[in-house]
């Protein structure tokens, strides 16, 4: 014991010391950063409307195929709310050829998987397979989309599996709070509305599933993407030979909301809470404003990012919240931001106290060039991260047809995210960000936060509201 001890210390003082001197090492500089080279692409219409890209992507003998829709929430009438959630989920109960278990053997056995997702303004069939079953899985994904059977067997099941995860949401403070949040800003609008109750998802008849997808979906409202390693032309004649005789349907068609800015505060009452449910915002410029990338770079210094001005102020320096975070909601032709935090039930006035005061000073002074490069390093980052799987590229090339962007959004991306300025990012947030315009919701007990709302909202009638 004695012998070995010695031994020991002198190791543990070697790897001190080597630590120490690696500490003092300055690490090497970061590479320059580079504009997004979309690769080569394919594009083809065909003579049912339907449009396709292909884009080869990787050495991953990996193919990914998405198969996107017009067709969603948006769409349904005001008594039809969550139906189309239901004709997503039924549509993976089979087709007229081939059942559920049918389809999971044959997607299992191309190495991939197969589903149906439904978003407020697309649904979207994705698959992925290796690269030599492409064919084989664009004519599955092909008959999913175009011959969905609908099996009356199995309604009563997806619809009470609907009402247990709509049940669950709703009872969540963060869902409460963005369900109310999106009421005033989208009012009279699919945008705005709350998830569907149990009592509509069980009038829903398989005649009105039916009829919703037949008013909805067709040929004209569909892309299809193709990613990863795949030979091209097999991959154009199986969309061609899958999809050509489907039916054009309607033309697409999505009803441009006209966003509510309401300086207004809503608390619902959660007696005994712990935690207040915070959500404060208003709209701003969508996708194809000029002013949009310099919002989002606005957006990720101020809460958007972990290491920004307001996770910093009420969670590492207040400790009020554990994980604070802003971001923009990019809808079609709309767009909100919104600072969303769970606070101590005691600090709810003096942590909304503190994201104003973050939101004006943001307004009235430029940040450093040092800070703002920080944060540009860290959007570039994200976007070349977005850029690194077939997956993404699609989301990106999706993103761009649904708001009618150029490619340039993408290509130029990099580089007009390093374009803006200090300046420019003090400008736009006293330009868009606007406290005293902005709706708040609170979730949270009443009795506890009721004089520290009054307290808060006091001070923001005054000329500025400071720490």
């Amino acid at each position: 014991m004695n012998k070995l001890f010695p031994i020991s210390m002198s190791v543990l003082l070697a790897l001190g010391a080597t630590v120490a001197t690696a500490q003092k090492q300055t690490p090497p500089a970061g590479g320059e950063p580079k504009d997004f080279t979309l690769p080569a692409k394919q594009e083809f219409t065909l003579p049912n409307g339907l449009e396709a890209t292909l884009v080869p992507f990787g050495e991953v003998p990996k193919v990914t195929v998405s198969m996107v829709v017009e067709a969603a929430n948006v769409h349904e009438g005001p008594d039809q709310n969550g139906l189309a959630d239901i004709v997503g989920r039924l549509m993976e109960e089979g087709t007229s050829t081939r059942s559920a278990k049918q389809i999971a053997a044959e997607v299992a056995r191309m190495g991939g998987y197969l589903n149906v997702s439904v978003g407020s303004n697309q649904t979207i069939v994705s698959g992925e397979a290796l690269s030599e079953y492409g064919p084989e899985l664009v004519a599955l994904m092909a008959d999913v989309l175009e011959n969905p059977s609908f099996p009356a067997s199995e309604l009563d099941r997806v619809k009470n599996d609907f009402k247990r995860r709509m049940n669950l949401a709703r009872a969540q403070p963060g869902t409460q709070a963005d369900e109310k949040f999106r009421a005033t800003l989208f009012p009279n609008h699919p945008y705005g509305r709350e998830l569907p109750t149990d009592e509509q998802v069980d009038a829903y008849s398989l005649e009105e599933v039916q009829n919703f997808y037949e008013n909805q979906f067709g040929a004209q409202r569909t892309n299809v993407y193709v990613a990863g390693k795949f030979d091209s032309s097999e991959m154009k004649e199986a969309i061609s030979s899958s999809l050509s005789d489907w039916r054009k349907g309607p033309e697409p068609n999505i009803p441009v909301v006209q966003p509510v800015t309401k300086s207004e505060m809503i608390v619902l009452d959660r007696p005994g809470a712990p935690q207040s449910t915070i959500v404060l915002g208003l709209p701003v410029p969508s996708a194809s404003d000029p002013d949009y990338m310099e919002l989002r770079v606005a957006n990720s210094l101020l809460g958007g990012s972990f290491g920004s001005r307001i996770t910093r102020n009420i969670r590492e320096d207040k400790g009020y919240t554990y994980s604070p975070y802003s971001s923009i909601n990019t809808r079609y032709k709309a767009a909100s931001w919104a600072e969303n935090a769970d606070v101590t039930t005691e600090h709810t006035g003096n942590s909304l106290k503190e994201i104003v005061y973050e939101i004006n000073r943001l307004g009235k002074e430029a940040p450093t060039a040092e800070e703002l490069e920080g944060i540009q390093n860290y959007e570039a980052g994200l976007f070349v991260l977005r850029n690194s799987t077939p997956g993404g590229i699609i989301g990106q090339l999706n993103f761009l047809d649904l708001h009618n962007l150029p490619e340039s959004f993408l290509t130029n991306q990099v580089q007009d995210i390093y374009a803006v300025t200090p300046e420019q990012v003090r400008a736009t947030t006293a330009k868009y960000l606007r406290p005293q315009d902005m709706t708040l919701v609170v979730v949270g007990d009443k009795k506890q936060i009721d004089k520290q709302l009054k307290k808060f909202q006091e001070e923001m009638k005054k000329p500025t509201v400071s720490q």
